[in-house]
């Protein structure tokens, strides 16, 4: 049994929790459907590799290579654009946030390539934490869905550093299994990492402008092929 002081300091301690997560909510800023610039994230870099149970190149070559592509779809959709790293660096996961929450307006979207134990393992997640982002990261995830041989696993609510300390809509996208043979052999190939890119960036354009106004770059198939190109590492 608690007494009356060990009740009342537990209220206090409910209060004080209930009142740091509604702060943290409240500190939340929903620019989905107003954002102007994107804030895009290769994930990994440097002396942190990514993924290492691996068909494909590593996952931080493949993430640089599709956020970059990205980049430059989303600028000539007329969306500005932050790239978190540029190059083979590493930027801790606080300070890809911190360039995220101090770019005004703006939404943040983490590249990654997943790795499982169990090698036939594969298909797409896409991850959110804010409300805010669950649109966007259902509007990636069924882009990404419907290339070629894909497989859904889901849109997820998750405690990534990335998207749970974001203060703009924030989503983390698994771009297919480098521990998977077919999906590793995909990540290496030019022509479907172009497909990635696009497929994200008509997702965040759509986000913002609507549906049907993104024009698709011709550089980018839908059928990409599944074991290499002129654009392979």
């Amino acid at each position: 049994m608690f007494s009356t002081f060990g009740r009342l300091s537990l209220i206090a301690a409910c209060l004080a929790i209930a009142s740091c997560a509604s702060n943290e909510v409240a500190g939340r800023k929903n620019t989905s459907r107003s954002f102007t610039t994107v804030v895009v994230d290769a994930g990994h870099g440097g002396k942190d590799s990514g993924a290492v149970r691996r068909y494909g190149p590593p996952e931080k070559q493949v993430t640089l290579d599709v956020a970059q592509r990205l980049n430059r779809k989303l600028r000539e959709s007329q969306l500005r654009t932050v790239m978190t790293r540029n190059s083979d660096v590493f930027i801790p996961l606080d300070e890809r946030v911190a360039i995220g929450n101090r770019t005004a307006n703006s939404i943040f979207v983490s590249i990654h390539f997943n790795d499982s134990r169990r090698r036939g393992v594969h298909g797409f997640e896409t991850y959110y934490n804010s409300p805010y982002a669950r649109s966007l990261a259902n509007r990636i995830q069924q882009k990404l869905v419907t290339l070629r041989g894909s497989s859904n696993r889901g849109v997820r609510t998750a405690n990534f550093r990335v998207v749970r300390k974001a203060v703009y809509p924030s989503v983390l996208v698994e771009c297919g299994f480098l521990s998977n043979r077919g999906e590793g052999a995909e990540a290496a190939s030019g022509a479907w990492r172009e497909t990635l890119a696009d497929k994200i960036s008509e997702a965040i354009v759509e986000e913002r402008y609507g549906a049907g106004v993104y024009n698709a770059s011709a550089r980018a198939a839908a059928n990409a092929p599944a074991n290499g190109s002129p654009g392979t590492f």
